[in-house]
């Protein structure tokens, strides 16, 4: 939105090009908005999981992809398209498939049966090409044999990348959600305890 003009340049070299004149410059909040979106489109159209840990040579024999930018620069992507992805997956930096299944390893013993059977994939990073499937490699291996695991996800990209602000919407409408609500006041005054008074 920014670029007037730009030229085809070699892979990998320098983009050139003109930026537009515009009448009063963009606020921070636009240009956040923008690389935000440029690095979702990289992310939606570039990355990708692969089904097991990142194995380098395994990864090397993928052909690449190619992304150019809105400056002009391209590149094509080959194993780094896997390794930047394998970041949603490093168990050193808690992996999505170990954060879901240490949360349900936490909760009450008998309520673990409906969450294994009930996993919601939402949010941006779930659009990754591969991402559920890794995912339920992943929590399959470490879900109890006396546990069915069942993965739930939504068809169309708005509905997964948007899926929580939904469900929030969905549960703030409803009647007796209201009687839960609790002012900063109401905390301030009683903590942790008024939540199991609101709650119970």
């Amino acid at each position: 939105a920014l670029i007037a003009s730009k030229e085809v340049v070699r892979d990998k070299d320098k983009p050139r090009y003109v930026k537009k004149k515009l009448s009063f410059p963009p606020t921070n909040s636009w240009m956040t908005y923008m690389v935000k979106r440029t690095v979702q489109d990289f992310q939606q159209t570039v990355l990708q999981v692969s089904e097991n840990p990142y194995d380098e040579r395994a990864a090397a024999n993928i052909p690449a992809v190619h992304y150019e930018f809105p400056t002009g620069y391209h590149q094509d992507f080959g194993p780094e398209r896997f390794k930047l992805a394998e970041g949603l997956f490093d168990h050193a930096m808690l992996g999505a498939g170990y954060i879901a299944a240490t949360s349900a390893g936490m909760c009450d013993v008998d309520i673990r049966p409906a969450l294994y059977s009930s996993v919601v994939l939402t949010g941006g990073n779930s659009l990754v090409q591969g991402f559920s499937d890794r995912l339920s490699r992943d929590l399959s291996s470490r879900t109890p044999s006396s546990m069915r695991l069942k993965m739930i996800a939504a068809n169309g990209t708005v509905e997964r990348r948007f899926g929580s602000w939904v469900g929030g919407s969905i549960l703030a409408s409803i009647g007796t959600f209201q009687q839960m609500w609790m002012s900063m006041q109401e905390y301030q005054e009683a903590g942790k305890a008024q939540i199991d008074r609101k709650c119970p």
